[in-house]
């Protein structure tokens, strides 16, 4: 079993050094270590992970000796175990191409995690989320219900120990209770044309400019709409023979791969939100 930390705050002298002698003095052996100085801002950034097998420090006082460690150098940190099985849940709408995607990569085993709950604002992916064994809960949404909804979804994420929650093509704005209660721990997918081609249609928009190329962007979730710390991005090029039907086939290809690549580096403990942004460990 392995401890991982991701910390960061100002720069200052001797960090590094502190932050691997804690590990060396009590008995620890690195197996990763990342560092990132943000030279204009003068910010520091690691992802530290080493072996506990044989570590002086009990597990249950580890996260405490640590903060006792880091606290002469401002360092905000947290610490996860390699042992640990992260629980997602999933939000969708009506479209399944990210569902399949991230329920396939879970029951075959590519990724460690849990998946208990699949939520939705319709009851048309019910049988999905039954393919796959999981729990379907339908929460309508409308301008009147959304508060309430929202604090049921929060009560039913806490009580299944829900860590990440993956917009996996979720038609809705998320309301600031559930955002503030998964601060950087909600994942969104959606197409690149924003800002530029917004509405329901924006395939068809973009086709009739003429664009050459589609992306995906995956985020952490904000307040701002659609204005959180970028976790991934991809683009592919088309041309002016692309039909629109081909587009969207394309785009959502690119939504699937870049979503999961969000998900997994967030799984990983490879992510660290600082002003709103995102240094990503790879």
């Amino acid at each position: 079993m392995n401890a991982i930390l991701l910390a960061h705050g100002p720069l200052r002298e001797r960090v590094s050094a502190a932050l691997t002698g804690f590990v060396y003095s009590n008995g620890g052996v690195i197996v990763a270590h990342d560092q990132y100085v943000d030279q204009e801002r003068q910010r520091y950034f690691t992802r530290l992970e080493w072996r506990l097998d044989g570590f002086k420090i009990p597990r249950g006082d580890l996260a405490d000796r640590l903060d006792e460690a880091l606290r002469p150098f401002e360092l905000r940190s947290v610490l996860f175990f390699s042992d640990v099985v992260p629980r997602i849940a999933l939000f969708v709408s009506n479209l399944s191409h990210c569902l399949y995607d991230i329920l396939g990569r879970w029951r075959s085993g590519e990724w460690r995690v849990d998946v208990p709950l699949v939520v939705s604002n319709h009851g048309g992916l019910a049988d999905v989320a039954r393919r796959f064994d999981v729990e379907f809960r339908e929460f309508p949404i409308t301008p009147d219900t959304k508060s309430d909804q929202e604090r049921r979804e929060i009560d039913l994420l806490r009580q299944k120990g829900v860590e990440l929650v993956v917009l996996a093509r979720y038609m809705q704005v998320v309301g600031h209770d559930l955002v503030a209660a998964f601060p950087d721990r909600i994942l969104n997918i959606h197409h690149a044309f924003l800002p530029a081609f917004p509405g329901a249609k924006p395939y068809h928009a973009a086709y009739r400019r003429g664009v050459k190329i589609i992306g995906a962007t995956s985020h952490y979730v904000t307040a701002d709409l659609d204005a959180g710390p970028i976790v991934e991005q991809d683009v592919i090029r088309v041309s002016h023979a692309t039909p629109v039907d081909e587009m969207i086939r394309l785009g959502r290809d690119l939504e699937k791969v870049v979503l999961a690549r969000a998900v997994w580096m967030h799984l990983q403990r490879r992510v660290i939100v600082d002003e709103g942004r995102t240094v990503i460990f790879q």
